[in-house]
């Protein structure tokens, strides 16, 4: 694969449309212009134009029409060249597919065979997400309302200077200077009251954010409570090499990479735990969990 996408002389719609013809050609084994169409809102010629261009301008033997299926087909010699080939593209394509399909109903997109849990809808109010995120781009300290477990009954204002949002794989959070406690904190956005003007430039931004701008590892290993039957079968799940996946992620989301993976705390049944954080790795990390 060409990894340097910047490289080819394609706007970046084009380039979306280019990898969307090799993720279902290669995956689905057929190809129809109604794919585009269904896909991105076009017609028919467009649709038919664009995959005329793909086979032109980027590979002349990836796809090869076949007249008993009306499509195209993955040739024997198909090698992507703006996509990496793995299934987890084409899996992340359906599970987009499916949100939008709920979101949009009226897109009419069809995955068939194929049923994707999301994580619950959390209540964040469209004006405070926009001045968070105009806030986060613009360096800017702001005065926000904000309900804490720890402090539930006071949602005064407090000053914060955002610089990110971060999805931990559950829910969306923005990572932020607070005045009143005087460190970086999480806040997470469905607990936002309200998100008042500008109160001036950040004091502290993303270059003062030590944990975020650190970075360290998880060292995953099978549960060493499994046969070793059982290991090599977690091992080949999780694609680890020499029975270890090495998660790279910041200081600052070792908590949430551990509740993703459901390491923050062991099961007593290892069928049920089935992957653990490697001894020499949680001594290391252990500083940075909450």
């Amino acid at each position: 694969m060409n990894n340097h996408v910047n490289d080819w002389p394609y706007k970046f719609d084009l380039l979306t449309r280019f990898r969307f013809i090799e993720i279902i050609t290669l995956w689905e084994g057929r190809l129809i212009t109604n794919h585009l169409q269904m896909a991105f809102g076009i017609g028919r010629q467009q649709a038919s134009k664009i995959i005329n261009t793909y086979i032109e301008q980027v590979s002349h033997s990836n796809l090869v029409y076949d007249a008993n299926q009306k499509g195209y087909c993955p040739s024997n010699t198909f090698q992507p060249k703006l996509t990496q080939g793995t299934a987890s593209e084409y899996l992340n394509l359906i599970r987009q597919n499916e949100e939008l399909s709920v979101t949009f109903e009226r897109l009419n997109i069809v995955v068939p065979n194929i049923e994707c849990l999301a994580p619950p809808l959390r209540n964040i109010e469209p004006s405070m997400l926009q001045r968070l995120v105009k806030a986060c781009r613009n360096q800017e300290c702001i005065e926000v309302d904000y309900a804490s477990l720890q402090q539930p009954e006071n949602t005064d204002g407090r000053l914060i200077c955002p610089h990110t949002l971060v999805f931990t794989g559950m829910r969306w959070h923005v990572r932020a200077w607070c005045e009143q406690s005087k460190r970086f904190s999480d806040f997470v956005l469905s607990r936002f009251r309200s998100v008042a003007d500008v109160e001036g430039h950040a004091s502290k931004t993303i270059e003062s954010d030590s944990l975020w701008n650190e970075s360290t590892q998880l060292v995953i290993i099978p549960d060493p409570r499994l046969t070793p039957e059982q290991q090599h079968i977690i091992a080949t799940d999780y694609g680890m090499s020499q029975a270890k996946l090495i998660v790279p992620l910041r200081k600052a989301l070792v908590n949430y990479a551990l509740q993703l993976y459901r390491l923050n705390s062991i099961h007593q049944d290892p069928l049920v735990q089935q992957i653990v954080v490697e001894p020499a790795c949680r001594q290391i990390i252990k500083q940075w969990e909450w």
